[in-house]
């Protein structure tokens, strides 16, 4: 199979099962998996997580066109589904916090993951079913997939995060956790305020009294 008969058949879908490369290359079982083997080490098929990859070939349009940021999200949504971007990413994004984050972290109700490919680390956290909510649809061409509110991401971070006791809480979300709280609208802070009550969290509880008397929200 040549460079262009390979070109033509890979750069067509935003990732490939071992079921639609076995369509796209007209091969069976062994034979298949002696040309997925090849096309890794040529690096034309670049692997997410076993029997899920993507095409070089289609990753060159998709930075042509300037939309690697939206593809990494759609691609966090299938690579461990159910889920929804949160957390970290999702905060920088909004510009919560100022650091830039490049792992894709999302929020799922299986357990905790972690996928490292050669395009990016796809980050995982448990939240409780309850909690698997808060979220709105971005988009990638004609697909859609999940993406936190900036309230949503804020809760999922801070319920997630371990601290030692009240004073550190205090401490970060004051200073050290270097939060943008002016990026938050006042629509936001309503919706995180009661995500904060809804849980029952003793921790979450202390953390809205802490950012209320500090007249952060």
């Amino acid at each position: 199979m040549n460079i262009i008969s390979l070109k033509t058949q890979l750069e067509q879908l935003p990732y490939y099962t071992k079921q639609n490369l076995s369509l796209a290359l007209a091969k069976k079982e062994d034979n298949l998996n002696y040309w997925i083997a090849k096309l890794l080490k040529q690096k034309i098929l670049i692997p997410l997580k076993k029997g899920l990859y993507i095409s070089s070939f289609y990753l060159d349009r998709v930075k042509e066109k300037r939309q690697t940021e939206p593809y990494l999200e759609y691609l966090a949504s299938i690579l461990y589904s159910p889920s929804y971007i949160s957390l970290e990413y999702a905060l920088a994004k909004y510009g919560i916090i100022p650091e830039a984050v490049y792992s894709i972290t999302s929020i799922s109700q299986k357990s905790t993951r972690e996928f490292n490919s050669p395009l990016t680390s796809f980050m995982y956290k448990t939240v409780k079913k309850s909690f698997y909510t808060g979220y709105t649809e971005g988009t990638y061409l004609n697909n859609t997939y999940k993406i936190a509110t900036p309230a949503k991401a804020l809760f999922d971070f801070l319920y997630i995060k371990q601290f030692i006791d009240i004073k550190e809480i205090e401490q970060f979300l004051i200073e050290s956790g270097r939060i943008n709280w002016g990026a938050i609208d006042r629509k936001a802070k309503q919706e995180f305020t009661q995500y904060c009550i809804l849980t029952e969290s003793k921790k979450m509880q202390a953390i809205l009294t802490i950012v209320k008397i500090n007249s952060l929200l």
